[in-house]
């Protein structure tokens, strides 16, 4: 288990504002964060939300399931379809590619996001 020090936890959004098994789109200062209501399991995830391949900002709008006999949960570009790990944001179509990865709370209805 990972311990978070110097977390400052933002209420990014509302949870009936994320779509069941999708994603939305919230803005921190300048950064965008994609944050995903994995409804299947019953998890919440967030990430930057800049596809780090052809530089877009899409992960929000990307489809998310499970990879590998871990069930790993994942997100795929919806344009390139390149995935990546919820978990650790590292690129599981064999590429370089990595993304940010948020800690995430939900508590009465609202998600909050971890910035370190």
């Amino acid at each position: 288990m990972e311990v978070l020090e110097d977390v400052q936890w933002v209420l990014a959004c509302y949870t009936d504002d994320v779509p069941e098994n999708g994603g939305a789109c919230v803005k921190h200062g300048s950064e965008q964060i994609a944050v995903y209501n994995f409804s299947r399991r019953g998890e919440w995830y967030a990430t930057q939300n800049l596809c780090p391949h052809k530089q877009q900002m899409v992960l929000s709008r990307g489809m998310i399931g499970s990879a590998g006999e871990a069930c790993e949960p994942k997100v795929a570009c919806p344009f390139h379809k390149k995935t990546f790990s919820l978990l650790s944001g590292e690129c599981l179509s064999g590429e370089d590619y990595q993304i940010k990865t948020y800690p995430v709370r939900v508590i009465d209805g609202k998600v909050y996001i971890g910035i370190v």
